[in-house]
C-alpha cells in the first residue's frame, strides 16, 4: 500500500465530506450552516490541492483544476460572510446565507468531479 495515495485520498474525499456537511441543510437558514465547518472546508480543501502540486499527469492537471475552482469557490462564501457580519448593518440575512450555501454548492460540485476523477484513476491503474 502506498501511504502517499492514502494520505491524498484522505484529504480529497474530507474535502468532500466536510464541504457535504457544511452545504447540507435549508439555503437561507444560518442555523444549518456552521462557519467552523467551513473553515474546516477551506483548510482541508487547501491542503489536497498542495498534495496535487506535485502530479505533472493530464489528471494531475485535471484535479488541481477542480481542487482551485473549489478553493475559489469557499474561499468566495467565507469572504460573503465576513461581509454580512462585520461589515453590512443589516447582519446575516437570508439572501446573504444563500449567496455563501451557493458559493459553497458550487466548490460541492467540484470536489464531487474531483472524487469521480481519482476513483476513474484509481479503477484504471493496472498492477
Amino acid at each position: 500500500m502506498n501511504l502517499e495515495k492514502v494520505i491524498f485520498g484522505f484529504f480529497i474525499v474530507l474535502a468532500l465530506t466536510l464541504n457535504f456537511g457544511f452545504f447540507i441543510g435549508d439555503i437561507d437558514n444560518p442555523d444549518h450552516h456552521d462557519v467552523v465547518e467551513l473553515f474546516l472546508a477551506i483548510v482541508v480543501n487547501l491542503i489536497a490541492t498542495g498534495l496535487k502540486l506535485g502530479d505533472r499527469s493530464h489528471i494531475g492537471a485535471i484535479l488541481l483544476a477542480t481542487s482551485l475552482v473549489a478553493n475559489l469557490q469557499l474561499i468566495g462564501a467565507a469572504v460573503v460572510w465576513a461581509i454580512a457580519v462585520h461589515v453590512s448593518e443589516a447582519g446575516m440575512t437570508p439572501s446573504a446565507m444563500a449567496a455563501i450555501v451557493s458559493l459553497a454548492g458550487g466548490a460541492l460540485v467540484a470536489n464531487i468531479i474531483s472524487v469521480t476523477i481519482l476513483v476513474a484513476e484509481t479503477l484504471m491503474m493496472r498492477r
